[in-house]
């Protein structure tokens, strides 16, 4: 018979009794898993002895698995074994762990409620519920009640659940929404008339789950997938009450490079199919009263030409970094939108980014970024005075909030830093007045004064100060033996805000010290400092990373015993290319759906986002770029050496970073590694990138990822 496996799964090897104490307890020895080695040979003749690993979407989803298939799981599910059993001796503090977290959630809550086209909208929960109640009213607030959606009935059922994309027809009467139960992020879109409460037609499979109504009440525009690769390919109109069968395409983007969606202005009278890749971006309008007629092109695609654009009036707005690398304002007519035709607004300026507008009657509100704080500007459009909303900390976050209403001078915006929680304000642009609408609330009570936040900067070999944001617990001393947590990311020009955690309090509240590093890959100091951790500049992102962790050192905030790190995704890449580097730095690492396997994947052009992000890492079809990327790419660089204690976590049905990257990273680690640290996986066999769905179920795993560290640290409860 053929050797289905081979793999040692948990095995309790005996009984370690004491010869001097009789009475000492039985202990188990835990063996970790050890995966199958065979060897596949792959572009450039790189040795993957693990390639076994990977499945498609249809061995997964069979009903009968195949033999690879079911070895896969096999050695997914020892190694949640074999994880659970390592980490068992904290279980009493993971369930201490979750229940402060969970009971710090306001259990009944409500979102403050906006007015969109005659109705008040708002979310709310309810005590012991997982999932949202969408709901309106008519009017007033004081008016009766209309349920739009109950999430928690409808996940009854799924042990994934997710809806996105709400949107209600103009004549407020159709709402499109869209289903996920599979974590695969392929939405399926639903109609629901509100005057019923029913369904109105069949519902319309992979999408990227997003619906634009035309001012007709009947007709929709929606994105189409991509079935392979999973990237928003085709727009598609639909008129309520037909087969989606038949729906006719109005764009399709056929570079394999460029993702597109479609929405509405602000003004509700353009349609605008976007389209998008790294570096280009392009649009295409179209009247919103007449959704048969023809979308016309706003200007000729051109590559590296990067803007947004939003309509007033007689008037287009375009953010734009023509001649700006850190962008500029630009306004053109509505008949002659071609590029020819834009007229500068407001300048570039080199040391701070443009990040978007908001657009009043009156003001116009800009989001901009500089020293890697978000900042508010606002201008008359009359005067043309101009101030900037002060918040009198050192690190937080700002951020438009809901702005649908042009004719007003309230303007409604988010605050939060690591020790204030999210707050929501309306603020007078006239007066300059604000007012406070609703703070998160901290169920046991939480003062910020108790905290302490500090904005830092640690410098590189080249010179570069690295900003970071620093949270802890108001007398704590830099004496070297605090446990801190160290958080980066630094990819596709995302900036990591500095906001608050009521989950991060458990740290808090037993002494951690909690820091972002602002790495360059962001955009946090303006574009260039994206432009600095991207391509061949890769590097920096990490040495940044190695560089805040030895100023944590250095400055006494912790020492390389206490000192932990931790990363998602893209910050997964991160953390893998980190212990390579320096594993002396940390005593453990929570590396979440890592990026790990850089290489292999981004040469395989079937993978979902590979060929969108070209200009992101390069394409390792080209020599250069292969060779680059193979310096540090995680899974290649593997090497016999002492790692940190590691927990490496994803999700079976990921379509951004397949489950089998930090499968096989594990296993390569477990065979070279030359450690006894804890080396755990844990992969979730019902979730994709995102992880579990519901309000309260997601903590188990945090809890979990905060016992591991925390028991790390020698902290006992």
């Amino acid at each position: 018979m053929k050797k289905l496996f081979y793999f040692t799964t948990i095995v309790l090897l005996g009984m370690v009794v004491s010869a001097c104490n009789p009475a000492k307890e039985t202990q188990a020895i835990i063996t970790p898993p050890v995966a199958d080695k065979q060897a596949d040979t792959l572009t450039g003749n790189r040795i993957d002895n693990y390639y076994w690993m990977k499945l498609s979407d249809e061995q997964k989803n069979a009903e009968q698995k195949d033999e690879q298939t079911q070895k896969v799981i096999n050695y997914l599910t020892a190694e949640n074994d074999y994880l659970k059993a390592s980490l068992k001796h904290t279980e009493a503090l993971q369930e201490k762990i979750y229940n402060e977290i969970i009971g710090r959630i306001k259990q009944t809550d409500e979102s403050v409620p906006y007015k969109d086209n005659g109705y008040w909208y708002y979310t709310r929960y309810e005590q012991g519920q997982e999932y949202p109640i969408y709901c309106r009213k008519k009017e007033t607030l004081e008016a009766a009640e209309e349920i739009l959606l109950n999430v928690n009935d409808m996940a009854k059922g799924h042990s994934y659940y997710s809806i996105t994309g709400l949107s209600v027809s103009e004549d407020n009467n159709f709402l499109a929404y869209a289903e996920d139960s599979v974590s695969r992020r392929r939405y399926t879109v639903y109609i629901k008339d509100l005057r019923t409460g029913k369904l109105v037609e069949e519902p319309v499979p992979n999408t990227e789950g997003q619906v634009t109504w035309a001012n007709d009440n009947k007709t929709y525009f929606y994105t189409r997938k991509d079935s392979v690769t999973l990237r928003s390919r085709w727009i598609i109109r639909h008129k309520v009450g037909t087969s989606f069968k038949n729906d006719p395409i109005v764009s399709e983007e056929a570079d394999e490079t460029f993702y597109t969606g479609i929405y509405k202005t602000k003004s509700k009278k353009y349609l605008v199919i976007w389209a998008g890749s790294t570096l280009t971006n392009h649009y295409q309008i179209l009247d919103a009263n007449n959704p048969e007629g023809k979308f016309k092109e706003f200007t000729p695609r051109e590559r590296g030409l990067e803007y947004s654009i939003d309509h007033y009036a007689d008037k287009f707005y375009i953010v734009t970094n023509l001649d700006a690398q850190n962008f500029r304002l630009m306004e053109t007519p509505v008949a002659k939108t071609a590029k020819a035709n834009w007229k500068e607004k407001i300048a570039h300026r080199k040391d701070t980014l443009l990040q978007g507008i908001e657009i009043f009657k009156d003001y116009l509100v800009l989001s901009e970024r500089a020293n890697a704080n978000t900042l508010m500007r606002i201008i008359d459009q009359k005067t043309d005075k101009k101030h900037y909303l002060d918040f009198g900390e050192q690190a937080y976050t700002t951020y438009p909030s809901v702005n649908l209403d042009f004719d007003t001078e309230l303007l409604r915006y988010g605050y939060t830093s690591l020790a204030t929680p999210s707050s929501t304000y309306d603020y007078n642009m006239r007066t300059r007045e604000r007012k406070l609408l609703k703070q998160q609330e901290v169920v046991g009570g939480h003062n910020p004064a108790d905290f302490v936040t500090e904005r830092q900067w640690a410098t590189a070999d080249d010179g570069t100060r690295i900003p970071m944001s620093i949270v802890y617990k108001k007398g704590i001393e830099k004496n070297g033996t605090n446990p801190t947590l160290l958080y980066g990311y630094g990819s596709y020009g995302a900036s990591m805000s500095p906001t608050f955690s009521s989950t991060r309090l458990s740290l808090l509240n037993r002494g951690f010290v909690y820091a972002i590093a602002h790495i360059r890959g962001g955009q946090e100091m303006g574009r260039q400092w994206y432009e600095d951790g991207k391509m061949f500049k890769k590097k920096n992102t990490f040495t940044d990373f190695i560089d805040c962790a030895e100023y944590l050192i250095e400055e006494k905030y912790t020492t390389p015993e206490k000192l932990f790190a931790s990363g998602g995704s893209a910050g997964g890449l991160l953390m893998g290319a980190v212990v390579n580097m320096r594993p002396d730095l940390f005593k453990g690492v929570i590396a979440a759906v890592p990026f790990v396997d850089v290489v292999t994947t981004m040469l395989d052009e079937s993978i979902p986002l590979t060929t969108g992000e070209f200009d992101e890492w390069g394409n390792p079809k080209n020599p250069e770029s292969y060779m680059y990327m193979l310096e540090y790419s995680p899974y290649d660089q593997v090497k016999p050496q002492d790692y940190p204690n590691m927990l490496v976590t994803t999700g079976f049905h990921d379509s951004q970073v397949q489950y089998w990257e930090p499968a096989k990273w594990v296993a390569k680690l477990r065979e070279l590694k030359t450690d006894n640290n804890k080396l755990l996986l844990r992969t979730n066999m019902e979730t994709g990138h995102g992880g579990t769905t519901g309000r309260f179920k997601v903590y188990r795993e945090t809890a979990q990822e905060y016992a591991f560290l925390i028991d790390l640290a020698g902290i006992k409860e």
